[in-house]
């Protein structure tokens, strides 16, 4: 791969992001920049590309901190620099992996050294290397919850702690934040969203001519990446210089009260939560104009601020889109403009000029379209002033109308597809919880070894010690210290002695949906109310870090609708538009559900799966459809899969089928109205961790009557 980055300039299109990137060149107190987009748009390479353009930084030599000889760090763990040597170099662009752990971030100690040597050795993170350079996370929301908060305190604060048993080491890390994320592969919790300065939306252009020369300057690029560059070399440096200038005119700017009863007046409209988006589109409109080299602040500044930094914090659920109201917003700064002086009126040319009502004007006068005065009346029976002249239409009139014709009646029919309904509004339900403790990754659900939570047990090191036990190392040296020679007060430790800490958290799991969409379940009341139960687990799985997936059966066959992913946000879209009709092939949903599983298991095989199953219970098709459906169940009960049933007969009378697929699945029957706040997320948990004494871990019990009596989560 070569070292020579693609010229900034060279990029096609993207303006937004182009502008996002620049403003926190230019101001790094914005807060960064998230950039959504679909796959193989350059978000990545556009983000690389700006690290060329940031100014160079001088640094005191033998820190790795980089401080600043003009103000190095009061704390900075190298010790005070007091008029040291120094120099300068690029701004650094540090790459976070997606797999990266909280030691890389913000760097570790070497406990073995600080407790067998008395000294502190610290080995500084990424966020030290990142400090006055830019910070670039791509694929921001497959990192792990904990690790996007530290990474976002720390951008918040300008510093980084780390704290292990007893010893503390901060520094400064202040730095250009750039984020990038594909919305299909997962959302960002509004939190976490609300924490980035600006969010910018790309998509790749859809115009041939501009996609061809994307293609043609990758080309060029890839076959000579020297002579590439120094066709926009020029460019590159005009660019550099400007982002200087800007930055040297940042603190001139005037923030008027004009403008910031704008941005106040926009933020508080649009209802954003707190007051962070009222910070981050002042100083977004301060970068603006100083980017436009002016030192006010324009209308035109907050506009753009307000479309960079708004949308992203007006989601109120996960299935909420960003975006934002283009009328609405000019018609909030209209409403709060500065009123600009009047100008005295002029008199009217009593001569009537050319734009006068005189007889010698040329402009068009009272009376008709062509400015004569005697020109035809405006014809009547039309819809408004913007409907078509009668003349023009070529309607017949309605004694020429032709007569409707009748239309052929069709009979009912049970198979045939209906239209798609809308799901019921959401609501809270409860915990679910595989059995057991399990390994996958970081979440809220499940109970699971972590790198963060209580801390449960001691074990021997795997691999680098990270989390030191202290009393379990202790009590494992002191057997062997007088015949390790000990003559002091200090402990003589070996390798052997160091323990470290298990701690239990909760961990994500794969909540895999298998959705009854046949003609059984087609009264639009009752899909209403099944699509809402739906989801609202949905949103359950979101709060909880889950990743989801979603199986349809009806008519001949199940259809795989939506492959495990971590965007409930697609799969709410999916369940929206799911048509219902048909026959019931429950055997062939649960068949799929087994397949489906079975590969996910090799793919991530510490992601333990949590199966939910939406029918009546009905099964048709052939003769031994409910029998074919009962072996299938079988089938997933003896893999030990995690299962839920949600019973959606409905009417006076049921045939508790539902339930009886419940008992082959060794799962828990819950029904609709089980399902709010006390029902079926309680009984999911029961069905496989807190089960009644004397049920045993691979058996479930499908009554819920005893759903009330269980605690809440």
């Amino acid at each position: 791969m070569s070292d020579v980055r693609y010229p900034f300039t060279a990029i096609v299109g993207m303006a937004d992001l182009r502008l996002g990137l620049l403003l926190n060149a230019v101001s790094p107190a914005v807060g960064g920049v998230l950039v959504r987009g679909e796959k193989g748009t350059a978000k990545s390479t556009m983000v690389r590309a700006l690290a060329g353009l940031l100014p160079s930084i001088a640094t005191v030599d033998g820190c790795r901190f980089a401080c600043d000889p003009a103000g190095p760090d009061p704390q900075c763990p190298d010790g005070a620099h007091d008029g040291g040597a120094s120099s300068r170099r690029p701004a650094e662009l540090v790459e976070l992996p997606v797999g990266v752990s909280e030691d890389r971030i913000v760097g570790s100690l070497d406990l073995e050294r600080a407790l067998s040597e008395g000294v502190k050795a610290y080995e500084p993170g990424l966020l030290a290397r990142a400090h006055r350079g830019v910070l670039y996370i791509d694929e921001v929301n497959l990192l792990q919850d904990h690790v996007v908060d530290l990474l976002l305190d720390a951008a918040a604060m300008g510093r980084s702690y780390v704290e292990r048993e007893g010893v503390s080491v901060r520094h400064a890390a202040r730095f250009l934040l750039v984020g990038t994320m594909n919305p299909e592969e997962g959302e960002l919790r509004p939190q976490l969203l609300d924490r980035f300065g600006l969010t910018v939306e790309i998509a790749a252009t859809r115009e041939p001519v501009e996609r061809a020369e994307v293609v043609r300057r990758r080309l060029s690029y890839d076959a000579d990446p020297a002579v590439f560059a120094d066709r926009f070399a020029a460019e590159e440096r005009a660019l550099a210089d400007r982002i200087t200038a800007a930055r040297e005119l940042l603190p001139q700017v005037e923030l008027t009260d004009a403008a910031l009863r704008q941005i106040t007046a926009v933020c508080a409209a649009f209802e954003v939560d707190g007051l962070r988006a009222d910070i981050v589109m002042a100083r977004t409109a301060v970068a603006l104009a100083a980017w436009a080299g002016r030192t006010e602040v324009l209308a035109e500044d907050v506009r753009k601020a307000a479309q960079l930094a708004l949308p992203h914090r007006r989601r109120r659920n996960p299935f909420d889109a960003p975006g934002l109201d283009e009328e609405q917003l000019d018609r909030i700064l209209e409403e709060h403009a500065e009123p600009e002086p009047e100008e005295p009126e002029e008199d009217p040319d009593p001569e009537g000029g050319p734009e006068g009502d005189g007889p010698e004007g040329d402009g068009p006068q009272d009376g008709g379209p062509d400015g004569g005065g005697g020109g035809a009346p405006e014809p009547s029976g039309q819809d408004g002033p913007d409907g078509p002249p009668a003349e023009a239409t070529d309607a017949p009139a309605q004694d020429d109308a032709p007569a409707p014709q009748p239309v052929p009646l069709q009979p009912p029919s049970p198979a045939r597809e209906t239209a798609p309904v809308a799901a019921g509004d959401p609501y809270r339900t409860r915990l679910f919880a595989v059995d057991g403790t399990g390994r996958g990754a970081q979440g809220r659900r499940s109970p699971a070894e972590t790198d963060s939570g209580h801390t449960i047990r001691a074990r021997r090191p795997r691999g680098r010690l990270a989390r030191l036990h202290l009393s379990a190392t202790l009590r494992a040296a002191a057997p062997h210290q007088l015949a390790r020679g000990r003559s002091s007060r200090a402990l003589v430790l070996h390798k052997d002695d160091f323990r470290e800490q298990v701690r239990q958290g909760r961990e994500s799991n794969l909540v895999l949906f298998v959705v009854d969409a046949s003609g059984s379940m087609a009264a639009r009341q009752r899909m209403t109310a099944v699509k809402g139960a739906v989801l609202s687990l949905l949103m359950d799985a979101y709060q909880r870090r889950d990743k989801i997936g979603m199986i349809t059966f009806r008519g001949a066959g199940a259809e795989l609708a939506l492959p495990p992913t971590s965007s409930v946000e697609v799969g709410a879209t999916r369940l929206e538009s799911l048509p219902t009709g048909g026959r019931t092939p429950l055997a062939a949903g649960l068949l799929r559900a087994h397949e489906v599983l079975r590969v996910e298991r090799l793919r991530d095989p510490d992601r333990r799966p949590l199966l939910v199953v939406v029918t009546d219970g009905r099964a048709t098709g052939a003769r031994d459809a409910v029998a074919q459906s009962h072996r299938a169940a079988g089938l997933l009960a003896g893999q030990g899969v995690a299962s839920v049933v949600l019973d959606c007969e409905s009417g006076p009378v049921r045939l508790g089928l539902a339930r009886t697929l419940a008992d082959r699945l060794r799962a828990t029957a819950v029904t609709l109205d089980e399902l709010r706040a006390d029902g079926v997320a309680s009984l999911v948990r029961d069905s496989r961790g807190e089960r009644r004494p004397g049920v045993p871990a691979s058996s479930g019990s499908s009554s819920s009557a005893s759903a009330s009596s269980r605690k809440a989560a």
